[in-house]
């Protein structure tokens, strides 16, 4: 009898402990059906509409985000840089190259819940396409990390993991056929105090 109730007890834990596991991973980790990466970056542009799947629908109600329709633009994540390595609030990055076509877009430092990290008192929160200084070929450098660089530069302070989020506003990115060949630019380590 102990026989048959340790047997289902373990059955019920490695059932329960599994589906735990599972719906974690497809919230946290899993990047869900119909994620778009591009380099370094990855997009849902499926996300807010009607077609999104139920794992897109529990991160967005996770993260307490408001997804942008189809017609009004589509964001891009980063976790990780060229390489794989995943980003860290300690580092330096460079972020090079250019973005797709777009009215507008912004780009901001986040922690790994895409929770926008503040930088100290003075330093701007974020980086826009209007204020971003470009090369004679269109394309821009970006710093990123704590200490000031000349050019263009975004402060992020602290420790811990760190998520880039570049939003494209009004592009045909977001278009069935704008999905084809969308380029982003790459994203590099310089140096690393952790």
């Amino acid at each position: 009898m102990f026989r048959t109730i340790f047997i289902v007890v373990v059955a019920l834990a490695i059932a329960l402990g599994g589906g735990a596991y599972s719906a974690w991973y497809a919230v946290n980790d899993f990047d869900g059906f119909g994620a778009l990466k591009a380099g370094d970056w990855t997009a849902y542009p499926l996300e807010g509409t009607h077609e999104a799947d139920p794992y897109s629908r529990a991160r967005t109600a996770r993260e307490g985000a408001l997804p942008l329709g189809s017609a009004e633009g589509i964001a891009f994540y980063a976790y990780a840089d060229h390489r794989g390595e995943p980003l860290m609030r300690g580092c330096e990055y460079r972020i090079q190259g250019n973005s797709p076509p777009a009215r507008f877009w912004t780009l901001h430092a986040a922690d790994d819940a895409l929770v926008p990290l503040i930088p100290r008192a003075g330093l701007p929160e974020a980086l826009h396409s209007e204020e971003v200084i470009r090369r004679q070929d269109g394309t821009y450098v970006i710093a990123i990390g704590p200490k000031p660089r000349p050019g263009n530069w975004l402060a992020v302070q602290g420790s811990g993991p760190l998520a880039l989020v570049m939003t494209l506003y009004d592009t045909p990115v977001t278009g069935d056929s704008g999905l084809i060949g969308v380029t982003l630019p790459s994203i590099s380590r310089v140096a690393c105090d952790a």
